[in-house]
């Protein structure tokens, strides 16, 4: 203790210390025993669940082309036959540019092919019709392939896609359908019925909301561009996924409403910068050539960044794909065979050649 002048502290006497508890020593346990593994029982439970999930997987590529095959029937058909037992001379030629023709190849598309597929012919002396046919196969995978491309999503927040198409063309429907496919992907979807001077439009694209449950954005009455602004400050405001706009439907002759189309697309614009990141024409593939004069007019007005082609189901050609290809080759992201959700794929060059041509 210190003492300090003129003052004095009071002295307490030192603790008393007490020896620290000595704790016992631990119980070392002994290990417990290693379970010895089943590898073989194990290896045996995992591969029918394996098998069946491949089986499954191929039988639906299987049922996909089965159906797709059934779609292009009536063009298939025309193709396969001219090569069954057929000599390579100038009448295969001349039967060839028919069939590509009567499938609405168009005639610029029909020339490339024949064209390309004369130069192969000589330079490889292919001799058996089996052969010419494969070569024509290769010829037209490849003019088909810069259309083959896949919808990215995630890219922003929401993703806002604007559908447009003529009447008839199964627009509402393929947004149904695309909602349930991105739904697969585990996106969040806000849907828009800006077709509002159709009120069939606006109900139906309400059930397929309720079938997915995917909330809609609808007025009975307004301006579509009011409710394309409205479903994306509604979509960003919920964070959403993708946010997919309906049109009314309208011939690119229509030329006031091809402007509010336009219009359309500047508001999206408004409501969210760079917005819409897609936009989508939805296309009847029964329309023959008249589905590339609707890509042209369409694109224009709108630089179309995909497409959808839809009911080739029996009575489409599928040839053309070629016209667009080779005069305007806008991506086709998915093509439809039907009215179930499965009968929406994306489209592949490979297989939708496998179809056409056998």
């Amino acid at each position: 203790m210190s003492r300090r002048y003129g003052t004095t502290s009071t002295f307490s006497p030192p603790p008393v210390l007490q020896p620290a508890p000595v704790a016992p020593p631990p119980v070392i346990q002994p290990p417990a025993p290693v379970p010895v593994p089943e590898p073989v029982a194990q290896a045996a439970e995992l591969i029918p669940e394996t098998a069946e999930r491949l089986g499954s997987e191929a039988d639906r590529k299987k049922s996909w082309m089965d159906r797709l095959k059934a779609g292009l029937s009536k063009t298939s058909s025309n193709l396969s036959l001219l090569f069954v037992g057929a000599r390579i001379d100038e009448d295969l030629y001349e039967e060839l540019e028919a069939a590509l023709l009567m499938s609405d190849a168009g005639m610029d598309a029909t020339q490339y092919l024949l064209d390309a597929l004369r130069k192969k012919v000589k330079e490889d002396k292919l001799l058996d019709a089996a052969e010419v046919k494969a070569a024509l196969k290769v010829l037209m995978t490849d003019m088909l392939r810069p259309l083959e491309k896949p919808l990215e999503l995630g890219r922003y927040e929401p993703l806002v896609m604007m559908i447009a198409g003529v009447n008839g063309a199964g627009k509402t429907t393929t947004i149904g359908k695309l909602a349930k496919h991105m739904q697969t992907y585990h996106q969040s979807v806000l849907l828009a019925a800006g077709d509002t001077f159709r009120a069939a439009a606006r109900e139906q694209l309400m059930v397929w909301g309720q079938r997915n449950n995917v909330t809609v954005i609808s007025q009975e009455s307004g301006d579509p561009a009011a409710v394309a602004f409205d479903a994306v400050q509604s979509g960003k405001a919920r964070k959403m996924d993708v946010v997919m706009v309906d049109t009314a439907g309208r011939l690119p002759t229509q030329l006031h409403l091809m402007d509010e189309l336009r219009k359309i697309k500047r508001v999206i614009g408004k409501g969210m910068e760079g917005a819409p990141h897609e936009t989508l024409l939805v296309i009847d593939g029964n329309t023959g050539q008249n589905a590339l004069a609707q890509v042209k007019a369409f694109d224009d007005a709108l630089t179309l960044t995909g497409l959808v082609i839809t009911k080739l189901d029996g009575t489409a050609k599928g040839g053309v794909l070629a016209a667009i290809a080779r005069t305007r080759p806008v991506p086709v992201y998915f093509i439809g065979v039907g009215e179930k959700i499965e009968d929406l794929q994306p489209f592949k060059a490979d297989e939708f050649v496998e179809a056409l041509l056998g």
